[in-house]
């Protein structure tokens, strides 16, 4: 055995049970209101921390020195008071930041929450189907999602699809598919009030969820939702449709693909979300994967595997995998990455 080499993992399996152990705890800064409280005030002592926040000293102050040791706000031994960095204000307090990540906290809750099902799953060889999942890994995945359709869906991928703006600001008519909690559907139909949009989603819940959104922020009354499927929804010549991280979750993507291609009109445009992958396993031994295997194992793979045709791309599926669905399984003459991120693949696809 390499002494140096186990040394070196056990440092890697400590920073990340250090991460695992402090699940609930950052779930509970943001439940608690301790970010943004800590975020507008600067410095300050556990004592008026637990003050702002009505909560209990001697809680706040374990809660504060978890932090500290992780890196996630500052700490002065000279006051003994603590603040939070822009950098870290960005991913725990500002709910509207492009990099904020508590919402994949409550993510890697659900995850746990699923492990009897995926378990099981392991030994039947069977999914589990999305409506089954841990309630609240729903309303974390479409939280984790909406601040980076924030930032880049209206400022950066539409503009990267060939004279797609150009119609959505005359107006054009759009199908959100997979939409779940609407986010994506709401940005869009805000930006370009000349079209009309449309969300949908297999999972009545997430439905519902979408529409209760609509109602919160009273939207303009061109979008809403329907329950359908991404091989029946209903409707012809749209000028758009977009499919948002979940092309990978499906069952049948080439049918759905061949749906898409039909519902479209003759210059329409597929456009196609997906987390960022290379073809490879060996490319793909790096951190952001290593999440996106993790959320693949337990959501993606089984979601699809319960569904009929049980493809299981999975999140790390690749832009050759997906063009083979698209071109070959779908019949798209045109593919190609239309831009990219660190954690997203933009394609667009024409008939």
């Amino acid at each position: 055995m390499n002494e140096a080499k186990l040394n070196a993992l056990l440092g890697q399996v400590m920073n990340d049970l250090g991460g695992a152990f402090g699940i609930p705890l950052v779930r509970m800064g943001a439940e608690l209101g301790l970010y943004r409280a800590l975020a507008a005030e600067g410095s300050v002592t556990s004592a008026q921390l637990a003050d702002k926040t009505g909560l209990e000293e001697r809680y706040v102050r374990e809660w504060l020195a978890y932090h500290a040791a992780s890196n996630y706000v500052s700490y002065d031994p000279a006051t003994r008071s603590f603040a939070m960095s822009a950098e870290q204000a960005a991913v725990l307090a500002d709910e509207d930041s492009p990099v904020y990540l508590c919402p994949a906290f409550d993510a890697a809750a659900g995850y746990v929450g699923n492990q009897a099902k995926v378990q099981e799953a392991f030994r039947s060889g069977r999914g589990v189907h999305w409506g089954d999942q841990t309630a609240c890994v729903f309303c974390a995945i479409a939280r984790f999602f909406r601040p980076g359709y924030n930032a880049n869906l209206v400022s950066q991928w539409l503009p990267a699809l060939d004279g797609v703006v150009e119609k959505l600001r005359r107006g054009a008519r759009v199908a959100d598919v997979g939409c779940g909690h609407g986010y994506s559907t709401m940005i869009m139909a805000e930006a370009f009030p000349n079209s009309e949009f449309v969300g949908f989603d297999f999972h009545p819940a997430s439905i519902e969820a979408a529409r209760a959104h609509t109602r919160e922020h009273q939207s303009a009354g061109n979008v809403r939702f329907e329950v359908a499927a991404a091989k029946s929804y209903p409707g012809c010549d749209y000028d758009l449709v977009t499919f948002f991280d979940c092309l990978h979750d499906m069952g049948d993507p080439a049918g759905a693909a061949r749906h898409v291609r039909q519902s479209l009109a003759k210059d329409g445009t597929w456009l196609i979300v997906e987390p960022f992958a290379h073809d490879t396993l060996e490319e793909n031994l790096n951190p952001v994967s290593r999440l996106y295997y993790a959320a693949s194992t337990m959501v993606c793979v089984p979601t699809s595997l319960s569904q009929e045709s049980a493809a299981a791309l999975g999140a790390q599926a690749g832009e050759a995998r997906l063009r083979d669905v698209v071109a070959n399984g779908g019949g798209f003459r045109s593919f190609r990455r239309a831009t990219q991120t660190p954690f997203n693949l933009i394609l667009e696809a024409r008939p």
